[in-house]
């Protein structure tokens, strides 16, 4: 941004370096400060207008806000009179969209209560208009907190939670999906515990679920003999199961209380790209790590920002990507006052800036980012004026160099009993897996050959299925039927 204010409260110098390429709007409020503010959470419809949730600790509701076009809608209380849901500052609702369809999930309090289970609010027209509430209510007599969602291919909702014994004891991360929008779920699946034995999930800090294709990782921070780093559930089948994870930060922070704060992250490729707080320097501050999926092991790790003078702390980063563009924001704290700080970059291959610049400079408690098609949105938890704030920017996406894959994949013969053949530029070293309607990976493998290659589907039983082609950060799907 061009042009950061340096003077507040005072005279005050921020020592941020200018972030080329966002042209940012004002910021504006997304609504009065009578709906509460906490943990707002954003995303976009298909049509590329964000969708906004948070939480109201005072009145125990969750409220959703849509773009119009021009403004945002009023605010919509989407739990009924006989639900009081969970929220503060660092803990709350999540949002997951594809295309119209619209994805909200709560906890329902008191927590304390094995009834009061995880919820999940629907709308299939951008928001307009939501159903009334689905219950995951295969907990059992366990008990549950933190949920997040994400989207698999198809558009179905697959939600993960922190689960409990009775007197919340035994805390993991879990995995339900569901293959028909939200109406069913099925069991949870484990998608933690993989730091070593007698390793349990750090029970107040929040978690995250993000999707990329059949590839799904389960972000959470680690307990291992008050051990508090941050580690990798990893799917590649939807969200059906978790068999492996890793570490994805090696900070070795050992605290012996909970800090309450969770991780976020995004894939790109064989690439897992996590942000998260840490304090096993000494300090208070926020980092982005690069992991191999593949391979399950962390490649860099590095603080996202060098030395700034009155800086306190670093908390709450958030993570988002379009193409080859990302952009990373955070809240934090110089010579007292809370802003908003982001990195971006409109070119990943070329790296992310070494300093940051500011989206806004006072009262941030939490902070949230999504992008798309050279438009971006930042919204944020502002604890002055107890509203959500909004910003939205533009900048021009990088032009991809890549070999072109513009062309649709040819599959043939269609429908087929044995063999098919499979026609598409650039097909060397992809991932060509196929899918049945729920979303169960049956067969994958790398392509050895260049523009067509040949698949053996005689194991599969009659039906439709799909066939998912991944070449770098790019993902193609079309259906076959089997005879």
């Amino acid at each position: 941004m061009k042009n950061t204010l340096l003077l507040i409260a005072g005279f005050f110098a921020v020592q941020l370096q200018a972030q080329d390429g966002i042209n940012w709007n004002t910021a504006t409020d997304i609504s009065t400060g009578n709906y509460g503010n906490a943990y707002p959470r954003v995303a976009l419809t298909g049509s590329g207008n964000p969708v906004v949730v948070w939480g109201d600790m005072m009145n125990q509701s969750v409220y959703f806000s849509r773009w119009t076009g021009t403004s945002f809608s009023m605010p919509l209380k989407l739990n009924p009179s006989w639900m009081s849901v969970a929220s503060a500052s660092w803990m709350g609702p999540d949002i997951a969209t594809k295309g119209d369809t619209v994805y909200v999930v709560v906890k329902r309090m008191p927590e304390v209560s094995d009834t009061n289970r995880i919820f999940l609010f629907r709308s299939f027209n951008g928001g307009n208009s939501f159903d009334p509430p689905v219950e995951l209510a295969f907990i059992g007599d366990s008990l549950s907190r933190f949920p997040t969602v994400a989207v698999d291919e198809l558009g179905n909702p697959v939600v993960a939670f922190m689960k409990f014994d009775p007197s919340f004891v035994n805390s993991r991360w879990v995995v339900a999906r569901s293959s028909d929008f939200g109406n069913t779920f099925s069991s949870d699946v484990r998608a933690g515990g993989y730091s070593g034995p007698g390793s349990e999930a750090c029970d107040c800090c929040p978690g995250a679920l993000v999707a990329s294709g059949p590839t799904m990782a389960m972000l959470y921070r680690d307990n291992l003999n008050d051990i508090r780093d941050i580690w990798a559930g990893i799917s590649t089948d939807n969200g059906v199961s978790f068999p492996v994870g890793f570490a994805a930060d090696n900070n070795n922070w050992m605290v012996l209380s909970c800090p309450a704060s969770g991780p976020d992250g995004v894939i790109i490729g064989d690439t897992l790209y996590t942000t998260y707080m840490s304090a096993g320097s000494g300090n208070y501050r926020t980092y982005l790590s690069r992991s191999s999926i593949s391979t399950g092991t962390l490649g860099t790790k590095t603080n996202l920002t060098g030395p700034i003078t009155g800086l306190s702390q670093q908390n709450y980063p958030r993570i988002a990507s379009d193409g080859k563009a990302m952009a990373i924001v955070w809240k934090q704290t110089i010579s007292s006052l809370a802003q908003v700080a982001i990195l971006f970059t409109n070119d990943l291959a070329a790296g992310l800036p070494s300093k940051c610049d500011t989206v806004d400079l006072a009262n941030v408690t939490n902070t949230d980012v999504v992008m798309h098609n050279g438009n971006i949105f930042v919204i944020w938890q502002d604890d002055q004026s107890k509203t959500v704030k909004y910003r939205f920017g533009t900048y021009t996406p990088a032009v991809s160099v890549k070999k072109s894959m513009e062309t649709e994949p040819g599959i043939y013969p269609n429908p087929a009993s044995t063999l098919i053949t499979i026609e598409f530029a650039n097909l060397q070293n992809a991932t060509l897996s196929i899918q049945n309607n729920l979303g169960e990976q049956l067969i994958a493998q790398i392509c050895k050959e260049d523009q067509r290659t040949t698949l053996d589907i005689s194991s599969l039983e009659a039906g439709i299925y799909f066939i998912h082609i991944h070449q770098n950060d790019l993902i193609f799907t079309c259906k076959f039927i089997k005879l």
